[in-house]
């Protein structure tokens, strides 16, 4: 068994490594060797609280109404589609490329309070929003005593 001498740096360098895995698990990114290649998407979302329910608001520039499937199963809500790659031009030469195309999923967990029968959606200028109503309140009932 050799004695190694006891370098901080070369822990300080495996700990920068599992930041970066962190990070690129994070984002979507895949590391194969020097290159960091997007593997998968997923749209922007905005969710606030407003006018006695949810919305959601999820970017999707580019995309037309028929690439945008919504489901809701139990208490999932499921976002999924597909941005299709604009036909490509056999007169031009790409120096960059840096937006995002293929298919995308996002699941979110609906709260109990919220009415799933009366969730809308509408798709206006690439931007997708659900209206999502919370229940309304049962309010307490009253029960009137009687003297006998």
């Amino acid at each position: 068994m050799a004695i190694v001498r006891w370098n901080p740096v070369r822990n300080m360098f495996g700990l920068q490594e599992e930041m970066n895995m962190l990070f690129d698990n994070f984002f979507g990114l895949e590391k194969r060797g020097e290159d960091i290649d997007m593997v998968r998407w997923a749209p922007r979302v905005d969710i606030v609280e407003a006018n006695g329910g949810y919305e959601l608001h999820a970017d999707l520039p580019g995309m037309k109404k028929e690439d945008i499937k919504i489901e809701i199963q139990e208490n999932m809500l499921t976002l999924r589609g597909e941005r299709k790659l604009e036909e490509e031009k056999k007169d031009q030469n790409f120096r960059l490329t840096e937006r995002f195309y293929g298919q995308f999923i996002r699941t979110f967990t609906l709260p109990e309070n919220v009415n799933r029968d009366m969730i809308e959606a509408e798709f206006k200028d690439g931007v997708l929003r659900l209206a999502i109503p919370k229940v309304e309140k049962a309010k307490p009932k009253e029960i009137e005593v009687k003297v006998k």
